[in-house]
């Protein structure tokens, strides 16, 4: 059985030294070990739609923050990363990846995005609003662990086995005013929203924290294996 392509959204352009454009290999790692295939997606592509033909599922990486713009806010003294050309680019590849139900999973930076294309909002820089009780980042090098509480209804908790679960974190902003037929179904002990569910989106998971990252250092990770049995179908 031929392995199914995934689509990995990368960082936005480096332009210090070589040019380049850049992914943490963990995201690979973790669409290889749950038997995807993965392929790159850099921002910039002049027809985002297009490129979800061959694919049968779309992992949106974390990163750099959405444009403040985007959310008619002005950019947080915190905020770093932000590229109008890869925000435009994963708006529109995630607008056309709805409209196709392509099974998704939106990480970080793709949980914000989500919430950003449905006209919701974003918190700037969380230790202004909840404090630090729980830490969400700690540096640009190395992640958080907290525990997150997930709603038992929510198809997260089917797919954990549980309403507890320890998470890598690696934010300082997250979701704020829910966008259009979203709702929250797991949260920090802050009260922070760490995933959601669209209506009407089954093929849809977006969560705050990195399941990538312990799915490359471990045996698996439930989120990406069922992930994958989705863009098996």
């Amino acid at each position: 059985m031929r392995r199914p392509l995934i689509g990995i959204t990368t960082y936005h352009r480096e332009r210090s030294g070589r040019h380049r454009f850049q992914l943490p290999t963990s995201y690979v790692d973790a669409v290889r070990a749950a038997g995807g295939a993965p392929v790159l997606l850099p921002p910039g592509d002049p027809d985002p739609g297009e490129l979800l033909d061959p694919l049968a599922g779309l992992v949106f990486a974390g990163g750099g923050d959405v444009h403040a713009a985007r959310f008619a806010a002005e950019p947080h003294p915190h905020a770093y990363g932000m590229c109008d050309e890869r925000d435009a680019f994963e708006l529109a590849l995630m607008e056309a990846a709805l409209a196709r139900g392509i099974p998704t999973l939106a990480i970080c930076r793709g949980a914000q995005l989500l919430n950003v294309l449905l006209g919701g909002d974003l918190i700037g820089h969380l230790p202004d609003h909840v404090g630090e009780q729980v830490v969400h980042r700690t540096s640009t090098l190395v992640h958080a662990r907290h525990e997150v509480r997930l709603d038992p209804a929510s198809r997260l908790a089917g797919i954990y086995g549980t309403d507890k679960v320890e998470v890598a974190s690696w934010h300082h902003q997250a979701v704020g005013r829910l966008g259009r037929g979203l709702r929250p179904v797991a949260w920090a002990e802050d009260g922070v929203v760490e995933a959601v569910e669209l209506e009407g989106a089954p093929a849809l998971l977006a969560v705050q924290w990195h399941p990538e990252i312990d799915a490359a250092e471990s045996a698996g990770d439930p989120l990406f294996s069922s992930f994958l049995a989705s863009a098996r179908r």
